[in-house]
């Protein structure tokens, strides 16, 4: 179902944890599964949500982002994001609109994602898309080719126009970006990040998908994250 968690609600008193998955991929990615059964181990719930609204060939950051927002639960939460490319822009987004927000972990966020798309397709590709319609990719949780519908770019476009195209966040925020990603360019997580003293950027020797960097990922979290509920580098698992 739409916005659907894959586990059960929270009953923590702490702020909520969402995970929130990138472009193609979903609840289940590698990734998410990994943050989410680690910080099981500390009795952190991390929920993770299905961000392919209102269904991947339609997609549109807009209902991704009202997806989240319906996540965050009432007014008075505290809400963790933990965002991994398309999933780390509208991270950022959400904490500049949405005041629950306390703190975001990007991981390779698609910051100006549209530029990043057309510079990745090449200009072929891309007018062929908005031409046409519908652009082919890969689908990462079915294996299979999946179209795209072209309105996802003007409805991108529209969101990512706001406050001249950055993000304008101002929670405590961690980005761990590849030097070798060639699908979000790392140039963007250091221009977003220069001159902000509430953000630290951790660059690692890996690509994209951050597959290699994943203990540094869980590492470099606990410490950042220890003032929402996590546990710290080192701690031990809670007895059963």
């Amino acid at each position: 179902m739409r916005g659907m968690s894959t586990s059960t609600p929270s009953t923590s008193v702490g702020p909520r944890w969402l995970y929130l998955h990138g472009f193609a991929s979903g609840p289940d990615s590698a990734k998410g599964v990994a943050v989410a059964r680690h910080y099981a181990g500390q009795g952190v719930h991390v929920e993770r949500l299905n961000l392919r609204v209102p269904s991947l060939e339609q997609l549109r950051l807009s209902a991704i982002l009202e997806t989240v927002r319906a996540a965050m639960g009432g007014p008075e939460e505290r809400v963790v994001l933990l965002g991994s490319s398309l999933g780390g822009l509208t991270a950022a987004r959400m904490a500049e609109q949405d005041a629950r927000v306390c703190a975001l972990v990007l991981l390779a966020p698609a910051f100006r994602v549209v530029p990043q798309l057309r510079r990745r397709m090449g200009e072929a590709a891309w007018q062929h898309w908005q031409t046409s319609g519908w652009i082919e990719t890969d689908d990462f949780v079915t294996k299979q080719k999946v179209r795209i519908h072209s309105g996802f770019i003007a409805d991108a476009e529209a969101v990512d126009a706001r406050t001249g195209g950055w993000p304008d966040v101002r929670v405590p925020t961690l980005i761990i970006h590849g030097v070798q990603d060639d699908t979000c360019d790392v140039r963007n997580s250091r221009q977003w990040a220069e001159g902000k003293r509430h953000v630290r950027l951790v660059e690692v020797a890996d690509g994209h998908e951050l597959t290699a960097s994943l203990p540094r990922i869980l590492e470099e979290t606990e410490s950042f994250l220890q003032p929402w509920g996590a546990r710290g580098p080192g701690a031990q698992s809670p007895m059963p």
